[in-house]
């Protein structure tokens, strides 16, 4: 990577962080306004990288001169708004002061220093309690900063470490690791190098269909890092980044949740402990990005239970909802029902403002004070108040309901066009619609389905307990007539069970992040005032969503090996629920009720200390030894040359695909053909066979599952290069032509060459 294109890299996250403070609420009391900001900025970004990507497609221009050009036009639009902001804030600061509230007499003590309850603790490190300045200085940041640690206990800074040294460590996995994704090797990376090769979205002959049909939100990220580095060696970093925005919004929804600060910081630690994240944060999977989007959506919602939606929110919503499609379908599982959610709560704000009837009052005394955000009553000629008209705040509900699809229909619409021009249908071709969602949906079918996406999830390294788990589900299913391995509700071939305790970034299991957020979620709907007495309704709502998602995503999804991960989205949308009882369970711990009472509560606590200590631990050690990128042992990013560490996967391919990329460069060849199969690895080919100038290969495929897009003519290729199967690839070779295998790789030159 050149000098020129780390400074081009580093300009979309300079215009993110401006956007940050531009967009930083103007409203007093908002909670956790700094990260509010930055779930702003996130969205606005990610939709102008999407369509950039949609619009110059659009005109056969995706090329680095293009987007430096786009990126350094939004590094000005941000700059101009953060300045405008930061002038308008000046002017406007001295008007929006106030003394702060005292602490009341019934602070826990934790730590060893006082622990405000949360309407106050959340004031410390986001929500104001009291209105503030709309914007502070960076100088004031970091001194919030500073008498933030100073206040905090050992614990929370215990916390704060763990946290920060962990995405620190991953940041540096990410920067050093080359990409060695094996679903990244078959189609992520590939679809980005036919893109820069073809300078358009068209979709091109393949024989990997995933490479055109599965939606390219997070491949649209990594185009940008392509054309403007020219390389590959930063694509880590955008599930990283969106690993650091998962730890900011569910630890502003804790907060919205009535979440102290101590409960905002166990609820980050949960989640960058799992290992499932741990791994992916490094990763050129897409599950982190979905995810991300999806706690966006959650956190804005949060934010329509109690205050009528601002339309500027709206748009957010929508954005969310639309980066979530075009990054991976099967986050709408949970964005659905947060949806549901907020229109509910909108339609309940604007049916109370519209119903309420102002009583008479004290002669100078102030009229009531309307719902936060809903139209005030106006006043009347007598001098008293008139009801506002309900058909006002119902026909704003449904309208913000049409523009959150609308504009959810301008980001993933495109895509949507192309794959329903090609295949019929906005899902794709039969094939992909029939594995991966379920294809039976009968009470039994879905209760076997979600036990075995259970048992994978809360696998463990104890094998007597995986397999018993595992009979008494099969044992099961043949009770109530269902087979437990039935292609209907099982994806592909496999087999259930299937381990997966160890840490591997495609399959690795949460067990313990998977008990806390049950426990969590229990209480959420049984005892929510025992988690916060003031935060009852919305805590049993966000618990409702969290568990319609889980059911719908078991009676949508098949049962598969890697299915771990294909929930994650929804295990970071729960885990504030976990943060939030584990808060609950410590702070009652200090009130000492009895004897008996107590040492329960003693025993409870310290349980729940060994499972976050045991959690710390499998981040460590995932962090440490997760494959196939890790810190220390075979395979260290230390120590693995780039090349290998692409092969960490299949070691055995290293050498196989260079062997056949240096007989087939040698011979002078020019157009070479491609010959595999859905699963096979396309990508090292586009490295090993770049031109000399850097520019892309020009590879055609010789087998196409797309109807409209016919394969290229084996004659009129240079050569021909093979993965998979040398029986398919000898079909394919010209008479005469001299075809040579290794194994997993081959390569059919003319003759004379």
């Amino acid at each position: 990577m050149s000098a020129g294109g780390s400074l081009l890299a580093a300009v979309p996250a300079a215009g993110a962080l401006l956007l940050t403070v531009a967009m930083r609420p103007r409203e007093v009391g908002a909670v956790a306004p700094l990260r509010l900001a930055v779930v702003r900025a996130a969205l606005l970004t990610g939709v102008y990288a999407v369509l950039v990507v949609e619009l110059l497609g659009a005109l056969h221009a995706l090329t680095r001169p293009a987007f430096a050009a786009a990126w350094l036009l939004f590094l000005a639009a941000a700059a101009t708004a953060a300045g405008l902001r930061q002038r308008r804030a000046t002017r406007t600061a001295p008007t929006l002061t106030a003394a702060p509230r005292p602490v009341p007499v019934g602070a826990v003590v934790s730590g060893g220093s006082a622990d405000p309850p949360a309407a106050v603790e959340r004031g410390a490190t986001g929500p104001d309690p009291t209105p503030t300045r709309a914007v502070r200085a960076p100088s004031g940041l970091l001194a919030v900063a500073l008498d933030a640690w100073r206040t905090a206990g050992r614990g929370e800074r215990l916390l704060v470490g763990a946290i920060g040294g962990l995405v620190l460590l991953e940041l540096l996995v990410a920067l050093l690791a080359e990409p060695n994704n094996f679903d990244s090797q078959t189609y992520h990376l590939p679809k980005v190098e036919h893109w820069v090769a073809q300078g358009d979205l068209d979709f091109w002959p393949t024989a990997i269909h995933r490479q055109v049909t599965i939606p390219p939100g997070a491949e649209y990220l990594l185009l940008h890092l392509r054309l403007l580095t020219g390389g590959d060696h930063l694509y880590n970093l955008v599930q990283w980044a969106a690993g650091v925005l998962c730890l900011l919004v569910v630890a502003r929804i804790t907060a919205q949740l009535g979440g102290s600060r101590r409960a905002q910081l166990l609820t980050a630690f949960v989640l960058a402990t799992t290992p499932m994240v741990v791994l992916q944060a490094t990763s050129t999977q897409t599950d982190l990005v979905c995810a991300a989007w999806v706690t966006c959506a959650a956190t804005l919602v949060l934010d329509g239970l109690r205050r009528r939606t601002g339309w500027g929110t709206v748009l957010g919503l929508g954005a969310a909802t639309g980066l979530t499609a075009v990054t991976k379908t099967s986050g709408l599982i949970a964005v659905g029902p947060l949806l549901l959610l907020w229109g509910l709560a909108q339609l309940r704000l604007a049916l109370t403002a519209s119903t309420a009837t102002p009583g008479p009052t004290a002669a100078g005394a102030a009229p009531p004070h309307p719902t936060a955000g809903a139209a005030s009553p106006g006043p009347t000629a007598a001098g008293g108040y008139r009801r506002p008209r309900p058909v006002g705040g119902l026909a704003r509900t449904v309208g913000a309901s049409v523009l959150i699809l609308l504009v959810a229909a301008v980001v993933v619409g495109p895509f949507l066009a192309r794959v329903t021009a090609e295949f019929g249908h906005p899902l794709g071709p039969p094939r992909l619609r029939e594995s991966i969602p379920m294809e039976r949906h009968d009470p039994q079918s879905i209760l076997v389905n979600a036990l075995r996406i259970g048992h994978t999830a809360f696998d463990t390294p104890l094998a007597p307990l995986r397999r018993a788990g595992a009979e008494a589900i099969i044992d099961g299913a043949g009770a109530i007539g269902v087979d437990p391995q039935d292609r209907a509700t099982t994806f592909g071939r496999e087999i259930f069970p299937e381990p997966a305790w160890y840490p591997d970034e495609d399959r690795v299991a949460f067990p313990l992040t998977g008990a806390l957020v049950l426990i969590g979620a229990v209480v959420a709907l049984a005892r929510p005032r025992r988690i916060d007495p003031e935060q009852a309704g919305p805590l049993r709502a966000y618990a409702v969503v969290v568990l319609a998602a889980v059911l719908l995503h078991t009676s949508m999804i098949k049962w598969q090996p890697w299915g771990n991960r294909l929930i994650l989205y929804a295990v970071v949308l729960a885990v504030p629920l976990a943060g939030l009882w584990l808060d609950a369970l410590f702070r009652r711990r200090r009130t000492n009720p009895g004897r008996r009472q107590g040492a329960r509560r003693s025993v409870a606590t310290l349980t729940a200390v060994t499972v976050l200590a045991t959690s710390a631990l499998a981040g460590v050690l995932a962090l440490s030894y997760g494959f196939p990128r890790r810190l220390v042992g075979a395979g260290s990013v230390f120590t693995t040359s780039d090349w290998d560490t692409r092969f960490l996967r299949r070691p055995q391919w290293a050498d196989e695909f260079r062997w056949a990329a240096t007989a087939v460069r040698d011979s002078g060849a020019r157009r070479i053909g491609l010959v595999q199969q859905n699963d096979n690895w396309e990508y090292p080919w586009w490295l090993l066979l770049r031109q000399p100038d850097g520019g892309s290969p020009d590879l055609v495929a010789l087998q196409s599952v797309l109807p409209e897009r016919p394969p290229a003519d084996p004659a009129s290729v240079d050569a021909i290069v093979c993965t998979g199967s040398r029986p398919a690839c000898t079909k394919l070779v010209p008479a005469g032509w001299r075809l040579e295998f290794r194994g997993y790789v081959g390569y059919a030159l003319p003759p004379g060459r």
